[in-house]
């Protein structure tokens, strides 16, 4: 049986990754996959809920390979590996891209909240190894931040000295603000707020049955004071 929707959406895919979405017209949809008006617009209702599908439906093709990939047994490396997909998927795929992260509420789209929790649980894993210098959720959203904005710079700037390794440098940058090496580096006056935020992203992910919920709070709230630049 075919699935008239979805064909719809293949021939909208592929009609936006050559004009983009300033020159996307229902017309040249309806060339591509061969229907009338009536049927893109008895599937989808207009133009703009069309082009919302087509990047939910490039969400979805993105986190593919997301899930079907198994965890390593290096989260670092799992990491660094999400970031590379990330960037490398928006180069190749610039008009997807824009549409899924260049346009208002991005993120409020299902597949993106399933993307930042992908993100999250390997965060997740850095913690409970003692290599993150604040809660996953907070990493996260800086990691998050930092590549798509990296990726949008990389797609609207013109190759040349300023763009050249930029991805790789960003990467570094932020992995540098939300990561730590095994060791703590520093003195006494600089070991106790990062020993204070390695703890603090810890306990924000495992249990602590010896300690009740108050008293587990109280904990997160005196680590949070000792991780502050002014402890």
């Amino acid at each position: 049986m075919t699935d008239t929707r979805q064909e719809i959406l293949d021939a909208a895919a592929k009609l936006l990754e050559h004009t983009g979405a300033e020159r996307f017209s229902i017309r040249d949809v309806c060339q591509a996959a061969g229907i009338t008006a009536p049927t893109v617009y008895h599937h989808f209702g207009d133009k703009k809920a069309l082009l919302e599908a087509v990047a939910a439906d490039g969400f979805r093709r993105y986190l593919e390979t997301k899930r079907s990939r198994e965890p390593s047994a290096d989260p670092l490396a799992d990491l660094r590996r999400g970031w590379a997909d990330h960037v490398g998927f928006g180069l190749e795929h610039p008009a997807f891209y824009r549409l899924m992260y260049g346009t208002p509420n991005a993120e409020e789209r299902p597949a993106a909240r399933e993307g930042d929790r992908i993100l999250v649980g390997i965060l997740e894993r850095l913690a409970e190894a003692g290599r993150l210098r604040m809660p996953p959720e907070q990493a996260a959203t800086m990691i998050h931040t930092a590549s798509v904005g990296t990726t949008l710079s990389l797609l609207s700037t013109p190759e040349g000295p300023r763009t050249a390794g930029l991805a790789d440098r960003m990467r570094d940058a932020v992995y540098a603000a939300v990561l730590h090496e095994s060791e703590v580096p520093g003195d006494a006056a600089t070991a106790v707020p990062e020993l204070a935020r390695t703890l603090l992203a810890t306990l924000s992910v495992r249990d602590t049955a010896a300690l009740t919920p108050g008293e587990h709070g109280i904990l997160l709230e005196l680590l949070a004071k000792l991780a502050s630049d002014d402890a």
